[in-house]
């Protein structure tokens, strides 16, 4: 029986370099392609069909930044499927970043150099905005939604016996200094994005003490500097070019410059191949790139969030239960209108639909 696996910003970037190297290294798997724009995810699916003819490729349309659009999603994926084996939470969004000249220049001069421009740590801000729902956009992107969508799949992440995975898209730029549990969405801080990855380091930790009896495991990963349409949102394309020759010698001395969404997707595909068992819920794997070109994974230990981990988890499930006022154990439960917005695909092979 194929493995099924969904991805959520499938389309671009680390999440479609993903979905290519899975099917080249898996043969039983049915993909589920998780994406905003249909259009883009049809391409998608005809592609990899394309290099892979026997391969099962779906899709479902769904904005995590949009709570009906999860609802609508979640709801018709446990109508397609009976279980989730695993579940990459990988769309996110840096909106309108900002380089901080004045600190790059500090950087330059600075003995933790190297670090900074590894993990560009206080040198971007962002521009967020607030959502139809009312949300910080940053904060219901790369945060909420996924969490929500999570919450409305638990009839297919509990079943069966073998272990259910989560893989959560983090960064090496997630830090504590920028996240308060009392302004979980960031309203008042200058670095969302930092701050929503650190939500997600707490968000793994949460989910892990709650669901590894029963089956679920939950990790975070970072892809690395990669150039993509994110990274090009922060300096022009032919300024990357320009550094280059400058970001191949740092890759000498600091292996977070992967580069490309190939090298970047290292992480994300090694945890497919691991037993769940053997992994460190406190721990963050990190895809790696040598200085001669060479991808390996690495580890970063999670300091520091065994103790937020809870509260985090709890003001999430708060701001849920007040966007949400459903009785608790209706997971599932679709907004006034019923489902629709997602593009239906026929019956997956072993996976009859439900009733």
């Amino acid at each position: 029986m194929p493995k099924v696996v969904l991805v959520t910003g499938a389309t671009s970037g680390v999440g479609r370099a993903l979905c290519q190297r899975l099917l080249r290294e898996e043969e039983e798997l049915h993909l589920c392609l998780a994406c905003r724009n249909p259009g883009r995810a049809e391409a998608l699916r005809a592609e990899l069909v394309a290099a892979r003819p026997s391969a099962q490729v779906s899709t479902v349309q769904v904005d995590v930044s949009d709570l009906r659009s999860v609802l609508r999603a979640a709801g018709e994926l446990r109508h397609r499927f009976r279980r989730l084996d695993y579940v990459y939470l990988n769309a996110g969004i840096m909106p309108s970043p900002h380089l901080d000249v004045k600190a790059l220049v500090s950087s330059l001069f600075s003995r933790n150099v190297i670090h900074v421009f590894s993990t560009a740590e206080g040198l971007l801000t962002q521009e967020d905005r607030v959502t139809a729902d009312g949300l910080q956009e940053v904060f219901a992107t790369n945060v909420f939604g996924h969490f929500l969508l999570v919450r409305e799949l638990e009839p297919l992440l509990g079943a069966g016996d073998s272990p259910r995975r989560l893989i959560w898209t983090s960064s090496r730029s997630a830090r504590r200094a920028n996240f308060r549990l009392e302004d979980v969405q960031h309203r008042e801080g200058r670095e969302p994005y930092s701050s929503s990855k650190y939500a997600v380091d707490l968000l793994s930790v949460a989910l892990n003490r709650h669901g590894n009896g029963q089956g679920l495991f939950s990790s975070v990963v970072c892809p690395g500097t990669m150039l993509t349409n994110l990274t090009y949102g922060i300096l022009p394309p032919f300024v990357w070019t320009l550094l280059m020759p400058f970001i191949w010698l740092m890759r000498f001395f600091a292996n977070a410059f992967t580069l490309t969404p190939h090298n970047g997707a290292e992480a994300l595909v090694w945890l497919f191949h691991q037993k769940p068992e053997s992994l460190n819920p406190l721990t963050k794997y990190l895809s790696a790139t040598t200085g001669l070109g060479s991808n390996y994974v690495t580890t970063e230990k999670r300091e520091g969030c065994e103790a937020p981990a809870g509260g985090a988890a709890a003001e999430v499930g708060v701001l849920r239960a007040r966007l949400l006022p459903r009785q608790e154990g209706q997971a599932g439960g679709l907004p006034e209108g019923g489902p629709g917005g997602s593009q239906k695909v026929g019956r997956v092979s072993g996976e009859p639909d439900q009733p």
